[in-house]
């Protein structure tokens, strides 16, 4: 044989385990060679020597500061890729956005990078800013402007939310992992869809009612082979894999089956979950929130005058494993709302019917008695904010749809709603069409 003879030489690249592994003999002549993935700096290197081509090719200018930024960001945001391809890729999608916007400007800034790689990584643009410095500093007082009485559940929210950010977290974790305690309708779902909104990335929910049996546990990571919809993905490893960075909500995690507290477990510890079809989906991009009503059932009976965190703390290590607990951020615990809390839900409800109502050119104006008046009547402590929902759906918005539909409001308008002889009053200012 020439190779045993050194006659001749041979290099070359393939997958080992699919041809060298299953021949001992063309494997014990071959040495194999694992390429691992470069490092950022080397990364760095490596677009600087292809800098000139891609400028040539592309008619386009990349600073050193790009090349870096354009690495740094690939390396956090491009999962499904390994360095240097992805940071290549990343400026050849640049570059050939230039040609085809037929951009005037040669030289390529920041702002070009992070357009592209939201849209290649699938998150809204902000996200992938490399300053988020603001987003951060008013992340607490834009959280407690939209969730009303649950400040110091925002405020540890918050705090751990800045210390992943600030790199003083596990590197190998999810951005946090919280579990949110308290009473129905008091904000805890809220928060979730407020700072995923806040923070400009997509919001994920999974109602976890709907994974109470064992056999529905592998609807989330996909079905083994052989079974109906194994060639569909797991709905839980596909969300992820199609929006990495984002907000999980596993809502009312005491109803799901208890395997899927186990295999949380190695998402919390290593950010990591394989699909039945071997694909490690990272989620070291994900902010995990899982929700719970455990014990609050016992602080609502006779004798309890508030949510007694002692009890609820006590519910939580009954039903949670300690390993569970111990991989969790932190467990915030929410309050029942108070009475005086109930204007600012109310004024928020009222912005919310406004926003609906804008193309229909039709405004909302509300004294302060009106306001007073739902405040009162839309309030509970076993049952939060969603009677207020439904006390303005009844009280508001059903005399507000014959109108739109059939009266004053047809062509728009302005309705003001004032308390009088204890019935809200509507007044219209219509337009003529």
């Amino acid at each position: 044989m020439p190779l045993q003879t050194s006659e001749q030489y041979l290099k070359g690249d393939s997958e080992y385990r699919n041809f060298f592994d299953k021949d001992r003999a063309l494997s014990r002549r071959f040495s194999k060679l694992d390429v691992s993935e470069p490092s950022v700096e080397d990364t760095y290197k490596i677009l600087l020597g292809l800098r000139s081509r891609y400028e040539e090719h592309h008619g386009v200018k990349y600073s050193q500061k790009i090349l870096k930024s354009s690495t740094e960001l690939a390396k956090k945001y491009i999962n499904d890729k390994f360095l240097p391809d992805s940071a290549i890729d990343l400026i050849d999608e640049v570059g050939a956005s230039f040609h085809l916007q037929k951009n005037k400007r040669k030289s390529v800034n920041i702002k070009d990078i992070e357009t592209i790689l939201a849209r290649i990584a699938n998150i809204p643009s902000r996200s992938v800013s490399s300053d988020e410095t603001n987003i951060m500093r008013d992340l607490e007082s834009k959280l407690k402007n939209k969730v009303f009485g649950q400040d110091k559940a925002i405020e540890n929210l918050v705090v751990a939310i800045k210390r992943s950010r600030a790199g003083l977290s596990n590197p190998t974790s999810p951005i946090g992992s919280f579990l949110f305690s308290g009473p129905t309708g008091v904000g805890k779902t809220e928060v979730a869809k407020q700072l995923a909104k806040q923070l400009g990335i997509h919001f994920e929910r999974f109602d976890m009612s709907e994974y109470m049996e064992k056999h529905t546990v592998s609807r989330l990571i996909g079905s083994p082979p052989g079974y109906v919809g194994y060639e569909e993905g797991g709905q839980l490893t596909e969300a992820i894999k199609k929006h990495p960075y984002s907000v999980l909500l596993l809502d009312e995690i005491e109803k799901a089956h208890p395997d899927l507290l186990n295999i949380l477990l190695q998402v919390f510890d290593s950010a990591t979950l394989t699909d039945n079809n071997a694909n490690k989906i990272d989620f070291r991009n994900v902010t995990i929130i899982m929700t719970s009503n455990l014990g609050t059932k016992e602080t609502n009976q006779v004798g309890f005058t508030k949510v007694d965190a002692y009890k609820t703390n006590s519910a939580i290590k009954d039903f949670f494993t300690p390993e569970f607990r111990n991989r969790l951020d932190a467990i915030v615990y929410f309050n029942t709302l108070k009475i005086e809390m109930m204007i600012f839900v109310v004024e928020k409800l009222i912005m919310e019917l406004e926003e609906q109502l804008t193309e229909k050119n039709i405004k909302i104006k509300i004294t302060t008695k009106a306001k007073e008046y739902l405040a009162d009547k839309g309030y509970s402590k076993e049952l939060g904010a969603r009677v207020m929902q439904r006390v303005i759906s009844d009280e508001i918005k059903t005399p507000l749809s014959d109108e739109i539909l059939f009266g004053k409001l047809k062509h728009g308008g302005m309705v003001k709603i004032d308390y009088e002889k204890k019935v809200l009053v509507f007044k219209y200012d219509t337009r003529d069409s």
